[in-house]
């Protein structure tokens, strides 16, 4: 087995047991997830963890020696153990391997479910702390969503955030490190006009922003809204002229740029105790037109 398909009424999930990576979100014979093409960008959903974004030269450093942590963790990359399931729900699981503690060299247990109703793909990450010493980790939701949604066009689509949030983000500096400069975005009150030209210079990242809900608004008047209590920060990217719009949320970043300490010190980081879990959760909720 290689996959699990949850189903709900209408609604149909394909989930990847590599990664635990969602491959097809489907409503009423509508596909919301984008497909994945090996030319553009291969991943369509990918489960972001033990750190999220780019690496400083794709290696970070625990104790004064270096590891081959590159960018979004390893995650996408282990085949994950089905724990439970039912017809609308499973959780996946990975615990730490040789593989993974040559990279990160922390003991681990990671869960990710996802639940399926009418309208609403659930997707939590679930961390716990098995070892005997603290564990630094971030982790994140990456899916790609069809651009357009409907049959309109590309044109005329926005981000409608909860809350105003500040017209401008971080430069992403060469390696995808995160700048100490900003650049201005289009940004008026909640909303942002969508365009390639926005993305030109990499993803939009929004840290520590305001609104904990945001909402991909396609020219036709269908959406797909990302609610993410548990996350600090989301981003939005696309390539230019691709056809599709990630809706992400993390609870970390990239390295920003000139740092080079210890893992435990990153920006993001956060820090579980021996016998420590933590549970980060996001719904996604499609309305048609």
């Amino acid at each position: 087995m290689t996959e699990i398909t949850l189903i709900h009424g209408e609604a149909r999930a394909r989930i990847a047991l590599l990664g635990a990576e969602a491959r097809q979100w489907r409503i009423a014979a509508r596909d919301l997830l984008w497909p994945g093409d090996p030319a553009i960008w291969s991943d369509i959903s990918p489960i972001l963890y033990p750190v999220v974004g780019w690496t400083r030269d794709g290696e970070e450093r625990v104790g004064g020696r270096r590891y081959a942590l590159g960018l979004h963790g390893f995650a996408r990359f282990e085949t994950f153990a089905v724990e439970t399931s039912a017809p609308d729900f499973v959780r996946l699981t990975l615990g730490d391997n040789p593989s993974t503690r040559a990279v990160y060299p922390f003991a681990f247990a990671l869960a990710v479910e996802y639940r399926l109703s009418a309208d609403t793909l659930a997707i939590a990450i679930e961390v716990a702390n098995p070892g005997v010493g603290r564990a630094p980790y971030a982790c994140g939701l990456h899916p790609g969503f069809r651009w357009p949604l409907g049959s309109v066009g590309r044109d005329g689509a926005l981000v409608q955030f909860e809350k105003p949030e500040r017209a401008e983000v971080p430069r992403i500096e060469p390696g995808g490190l995160v700048g100490g400069t900003t650049r201005p975005i289009p940004l008026c009150g909640r909303n942002l006009p969508l365009s390639d030209a926005l993305f030109a210079h990499d993803a939009l990242c929004f840290l520590d922003c305001a609104s904990r809900t945001l909402a991909f608004i396609d020219a036709s008047g269908a959406s797909i809204t990302m609610e993410y209590e548990s996350f600090s920060h989301a981003a939005l990217w696309t390539r230019p002229g691709a056809p599709f719009l990630c809706l992400e949320a993390w609870t970390g970043y990239s390295d920003p740029d000139g740092f080079t300490g210890d893992l435990f010190d990153k920006p993001g980081m956060r820090v579980l105790e021996p016998g420590g879990r933590a549970r980060h959760q996001a719904r996604f909720v499609f309305r048609p037109e």
